[in-house]
C-alpha cells in the first residue's frame, strides 16, 4: 500500500510549474489591462493544478495497466511499481479532474456559458493523453496538447475570465508559455525514448529520434525570449522576462551535452523552473509597467 509521501511522488510536484506559470503569465496580461480578479485567478490556478494532478495520475493509471511503465527510468509511478491498486489510482485521477471541474464551472457561470465546453474538452483531452483504446500521446501528439492546454488555452482562459478580452500581448505569453511547457515533455520524452519505443509508445521523440529532439527543445527554450523582445513594446518591464534566459541555459545544457537516462532530470527540473521564472518575471513587468 503506497504511503502518503508516494501518493505526493505519484502526483509529480515537479510537473506544477506548467499549471502555476500559465495562470500566472494570464493574471499579469490580465492586471496590464487593468482588469485583474484575485478570486479568478485563484480559481483558474485551481483549474490548472487539478488537471495537471489528474493527468498525472491519469498516465500513471493508463500507463501501468498497460505495462509501459514496468521499466521506466522517470519518476516513481504507483501502478507501474505495484505500490498502489489501479482503481485507487485511477479515482484519485477522477477526483483531481472532478476539483478541476467545480472550479471551472465556478469561473464558467461568473463568466461566459461556452467555457463549460472549453473546459469539458480539456478534461477529455487530459484522460485520452493516454487513456481510452487510441491516446493520443501515444502517437506523437502529446506535445501539441501541451501546447494548446497548458499554453494557449490555459493563459489565455485566465486572461479572459478576468478581462473579459485578450490580446496581442496575452497571445504573445500564451504561446512562450506553451513553449517551455512543451519543452518539459520534450525533454521528459527524450530521456524515455528507449523504453518508449521498445513498449509501442511513438512519442514526437520517438518519432524525430534524439538529436532532432534535441535541436527541437533549443528551440522551444530560445523563443519565449523573442516574445520578450516583442513585450517590450507594451512595457519596458516586461524585459523582466529575461530573467529566466539563466535558467534556460542551465536546462539546455544537459540536452546540448548529450545527456540520457537520469542524467537528463536536471534538465527537466530546469525546463520548468525557466517556465515560472519567465511567466512570473513577465507578469510583474506587465501588471506594474
Amino acid at each position: 500500500m503506497a504511503t502518503a509521501g508516494q501518493w505526493l511522488e505519484g502526483a509529480r510536484p515537479r510537473t506544477l510549474p506548467n499549471a502555476i506559470a500559465p495562470v500566472a503569465a494570464g493574471t499579469g496580461v490580465a492586471a496590464a489591462l487593468g482588469e485583474a480578479v484575485w478570486w479568478k485567478a485563484l480559481l483558474a490556478l485551481g483549474v490548472a493544478l487539478g488537471l495537471i494532478i489528474g493527468v498525472n495520475y491519469a498516465n500513471d493509471y493508463s500507463d501501468g495497466v498497460r505495462g509501459t511503465d514496468e521499466d521506466r527510468v522517470g519518476p516513481l509511478r504507483l501502478v507501474g511499481a505495484g505500490l498502489a491498486a489501479p482503481s485507487a489510482v485511477k479515482r484519485a485521477a477522477f477526483v483531481s479532474l472532478g476539483i478541476a471541474a467545480v472550479a471551472g464551472v465556478a469561473l464558467a457561470l461568473t463568466t461566459a456559458w461556452w467555457l463549460l465546453l472549453v473546459g469539458a474538452v480539456c478534461i477529455v483531452a487530459a484522460w485520452y493523453y493516454t487513456g481510452g483504446r487510441m491516446p493520443y500521446g501515444y502517437s506523437g501528439f502529446g506535445e501539441v496538447a501541451v501546447f494548446v492546454f497548458f499554453g494557449l488555452v490555459a493563459v489565455l482562459g485566465t486572461q479572459f475570465v478576468q478581462a473579459g478580452r485578450i490580446d496581442w500581448a496575452g497571445v504573445g505569453c500564451a504561446v512562450a508559455v506553451g513553449s517551455f511547457s512543451t519543452g518539459v515533455m520534450v525533454t521528459n520524452n527524450l530521456r524515455d525514448i528507449p523504453t518508449d519505443a521498445e513498449s509501442g509508445k511513438r512519442t514526437l521523440a520517438v518519432r524525430l529520434g534524439d538529436p532532432r529532439t534535441r535541436t527541437l527543445h533549443l528551440t522551444l527554450m530560445v523563443l519565449p525570449f523573442a516574445i520578450t523582445v516583442a513585450l517590450v513594446a507594451v512595457t519596458p518591464w516586461a524585459a523582466a522576462g529575461l530573467l529566466a534566459a539563466p535558467f534556460a541555459v542551465r536546462a539546455h545544457a544537459p540536452i546540448r551535452a548529450g545527456a540520457l537516462g537520469l542524467d537528463l532530470v536536471p534538465a527537466l527540473r530546469d525546463s520548468g523552473i525557466a517556465m515560472l521564472v519567465w511567466a512570473v518575471a513577465t507578469a510583474v513587468g506587465l501588471a506594474f509597467g
